[in-house]
């Protein structure tokens, strides 16, 4: 049971935010407010829940005393919103050491995806602890291409070069030796735990095989070009005009990627090069890697590791976002320049520019052999990574993001058989970098709390990557005859049709001299098509059901500035213009057809794209805010708008960088205090941005109501950071490494709703058979497909397929294994198949896809043939 003091603490929390609530919102949204309280206000008894309400609830609220504790003490089951009162998140940068804390009760959960197979060991041994397995995290190092202009000279900036890198790095070493086989070896784009690597793998075998390490390989390749470049080796010593080719390697500190970075370095220096290691912790890198001008030449290649916060149904638009500049809008990825050949592949791609899915596999070949050739980054290692918590807690892990990167956390996480209370969340690094929903903080630290505080018109399935409706309430997509779009789930409806018409006053363009939409009768001389249409229903109780944090009811001006945002930051006459946001915005105008709000009460919008993904739930638009690095609201992306045409801060890293202004952050630094005095002036003046388009979607005093809201708000929590999820940040503290997120009583759906999520179906396989054949002979193979001990529904299964390698690696058979019955199939190699063998070691690779998780299976067996 809690302490009176915090039943007051909690409450006078609460009581804040329904001050707000009720400074704009209608009685009937003080009501559902005031009754959404009846799940969350922590165990206690009547008389002392009732003591406390009195004392503060009348100071603050124009709300019945009596309605409010009869509502507390009620207590109706299920629960509303987060399942605690408090998640406390602090910095612990030791796994081993967050193990010990969580022995001692001092941590709940351990946030990362640890990939120590020391520290695994700990928490297997342990009889408090558990863990979630996911498969999401992945190392590379990342290479500065980027001419310099100090005059010495970057070996990287050459594409031969970096493509030699893959032959001088030793995968399978990093992924035994210091992964301690809690990893495997990665070549590709393509993570390997994926749906599109099972695709692939034929061609990604012939990849591996083509660039297994091989010094000697690389040596000759590196050689060529440095020498091309005007370098010469002297005494085993590459030097360029007199001086040593140094190479600064950035090193991150807290993990495996120190090792990883000193291996690179060893590599280097064995084949002549000189190599400063610069270590570093995510803070004091990221301002060197990720925000700062590459062509300066403070690093030529950076330990990368990477998190997929969501099991992917596709994997095509890796090749985009890594490699082009397509990809972040950031200093270093706008250094990156790609042969037209694979730009154009990569983009394609990314804008699901092909026909059928054999085009779409063309494509990925195409891609996969490109961007070895580019290597503006080379991929070494998928971990196999686990993410420790203690036993009493619970929530639903990604299979890609563990918990750090899942979506759901923040709605599911709970102390097993308690509402309220309060769990602590460790992780290596916290509050690294601004926060700001267009272009902030992308690392996986800021992004969990980030997710934890928004949400989203629909959320993925942890498990298969497919998506259900969270704010939406169904969805319509209509596809063009023969396009290769399928449809799972019953919440959306897919219909082929032979052809989609773009409507004359679908909005299709921005002007941003006049802040007013452009129509397509507007734009075009003659109608236009497009390959896919959706429409999206949300439900009538949208603007009664969710509240901003800081009370404010969501409109439709929320959805519609998300609109004007992804257009006018891309027109060079738009005060808001951000030069590194171009290559983005043209690779989505290159699909992009138009969006037509069909009805504002209830909100309902059409969106016409040649832009589609094989899911038909995964091409639906929902427009919702939010945004690249987080939710934002309209009034608080006011806010840093003012400031950004102002020329006080900058939205993106990279315009920051070039104007030398603050990096806009709404949680901590300069640009909150400037945007809290920006609030202060808009209040006065009234002023909004977009004036004559955004007001049309606005309530008669909404702009006034809602900077009212956000100044309480900024008054009690000193920071700007409002969303609509099921936590809200009370305070964050970046020096002191800690933050605190509070239980939002303004969320919508009932605590239970996602409570389905608790294990991930993923196959088992074993392979028996012999394992010495004679060429020329039949082979068979028993394959045995279970889950937990008992067989895999064979409904359950997509596929189960065969790759039968030789012992050069090349591919020379594959198929489908034939069911023999459940839980059981068979591979037979007939006496053709065996004789196009050599004499050696020979590989038979079973592949497994399952519908219940988008996780393929992998296992193999060696064989040696004899003659």
């Amino acid at each position: 049971m809690k302490s009176k003091w915090s039943i007051l603490i909690v409450l006078l929390v609460i009581v804040g935010m329904l001050a707000s609530a009720c400074a704009t919102a209608t009685p009937e949204v003080v009501e559902k407010v005031v009754e959404k309280e009846v799940t969350v206000v922590v165990e206690a008894e009547p008389e002392v829940i009732e003591k406390e309400v009195e004392k503060v609830v009348t100071q603050v609220v124009e709300v019945e005393k009596d309605v409010v504790v009869e509502k507390i003490v009620e207590r109706e089951w299920p629960p509303i919103g987060a399942w605690p009162d408090t998640v406390v998140v602090v910095e612990e940068p030791s796994a081993d050491a967050a193990v010990s804390r969580m022995e001692t009760g001092e941590i709940d959960i351990y946030a990362y995806q640890v990939t120590e197979s020391e520290v695994f060991a700990k928490v297997e041994a342990s009889e408090n602890l558990d863990y979630y397995r996911s498969y999401g995290s992945y190392n590379e190092i990342t290479f500065n291409p980027a001419v310099f202009t100090n005059g010495k000279l970057n070996p990287f900036s050459s594409a031969k070069v970096r493509e030699a890198m893959n032959w001088l790095i030793d995968r399978k070493y990093i992924a035994e030796e210091i992964m301690g086989g809690m990893a495997v070896p990665r070549w590709t784009a393509l993570n390997t735990a994926s749906a599109d690597f099972a695709t692939m793998a034929p061609v990604i075998r012939a990849i591996e095989a083509e660039y297994a390490y091989n010094v000697e390989r690389a040596n000759e390749v590196i050689t060529a070009e440095m020498e091309a470049m005007g370098a010469t080796l002297a005494d085993g010593k590459w030097t360029y005009n007199g001086e040593p080719v140094e190479i600064i390697g950035l090193i991150r500190t807290e993990d495996e990627r120190q090792q990883i970075g000193d291996y690179v370095a060893a590599q280097l220096e064995d084949i002549g090069f000189t190599v400063t290691r610069d270590y570093k912790t995510s803070a004091e890198a990221s301002p060197i890697w990720l925000r700062g001008d590459p062509t300066e030449g403070k690093f030529h290649y950076y330990t990368g590791g990477w998190v997929t916060t969501q099991v992917p149904r596709t994997l095509a638009d890796n090749f985009a976002f890594f490699y082009t500049n397509l990809g972040m809008a950031v200093p270093l990825w706008s250094a990156y320049e790609n042969t037209p050949e694979f730009y154009e592949v990569a983009d394609r791609l990314n804008n699901s520019d092909f026909a059928s899915l054999e085009e779409r596999e063309q494509l990925l070949e195409q891609a996969l052999w490109l961007s070895m050739e580019d290597s503006n980054r080379i991929w070494l290692i998928d971990s196999s990574s686990i993410t420790p918590y203690v036993k009493d807690v619970s929530v639903a892990a990604d299979l890609y993001a563990g918990v750090a990167g899942a979506n759901l956390w923040a709605q599911t996480i709970r102390r097993v058989g308690q509402m309220g209370g309060t769990i602590t969340v460790a992780m290596p690094s916290l509050l690294p970098e601004p926060w700001n929903p267009i272009a902030g903080s992308n690392w996986v630290y800021d992004m969990m709390l980030i997710r934890g505080t928004g949400d989203a018109g629909v959320q993925p399935d942890p498990y298969t990557g497919l998506v259900y409706p969270q704010r939406i309430e169904r969805a319509e997509v209509q596809v063009q005859e023969g396009l290769p779009v399928v449809q799972t789930l019953d919440w959306v409806t897919l219909e082929f049709v032979p052809e989609i018409t773009v409507p004359d006053d679908a909005w299709v363009d921005w002007d941003a001299s006049k802040d007013v939409f452009l129509t397509a009768a507007e734009v075009y001389t003659e109608t236009q098509t497009a390959l896919r249409k959706s429409t999206v229903y949300y439900p009538e109780d949208l603007y009664t059901d969710v509240l901003w944090h800081d009370g404010s009811p969501f409109s439709a001006a929320d959805i519609v500035m998300n609109m004007i945002l992804t257009f006018d930051r891309a027109k060079s006459g738009s005060g808001y213009y951000d030069e590194a946001y171009v290559p983005t915005f043209e690779s989505f105008m290159s699909s992009f057809k138009g969006v037509k709000i069909v009805s504002t009460d209830p909100l309902v919008i059409e969106t016409y794209s040649d832009y589609y993904q094989l899911d038909a739930e995964l091409s639906v638009d929902t427009w919702w805010p939010y945004y690249e690095q987080g939710q934002g609201a309209w009034h608080t992306l006011a806010l840093g708008l003012f400031g950004e045409a102002d020329g006080q801060m900058a939205f993106s890293a990279d315009k920051a960088s070039v104007k030398s202004v603050e990096w806009t952050g709404y949680v901590s630094g300069p640009t909150v205090a400037a945007m809290a005095e920006i609030l202060g002036t808009v209040s006065k003046t009234g002023w909004t941005p977009f004036t004559a388009t955004l007001e049309q979607y606005m309530a008669e005093g909404e702009a006034a109501a809602r900077y009212a809201n956000l100044q309480s708000f900024y008054d009690r929590f000193e920071h700007l950071w409002v969303g609509t999820g099921p936590l809200y940040l009370e305070r964050a503290y970046p020096v002191e490494k800690t933050a605190t997120l509070q239980r939002n009583p303004y969320y919508a759906d009932e605590s239970t709703k996602w409570d389905r999520f608790t294990e991930a179906a993923i196959a088992v396989v074993d392979i028996e058979g012999e394992t010495s054949v004679t060429i020329g002979t039949e082979a068979a193979y028993d394959v045995y497909v279970t889950f937990n001990d008992e067989p895999y529904a064979s409904a359950d299964l997509k596929s189960v397929e065969y790759l039968l390698f030789d012992a050069t690696g090349a591919l020379t058979s594959q198929g489908d294994a034939t069911m023999v019955e459940e839980g059981l199939y068979s591979v037979t190699l007939d006496a053709a198949t065996t004789g196009a063998l050599t004499e050696g070691s020979n590989r038979l690779e079973i592949v497994v896809v399952s519908n219940l998780v988008a996780l393929p299976t992998f296992e193999s067996l060696e064989f040696v043939t004899t003659p």
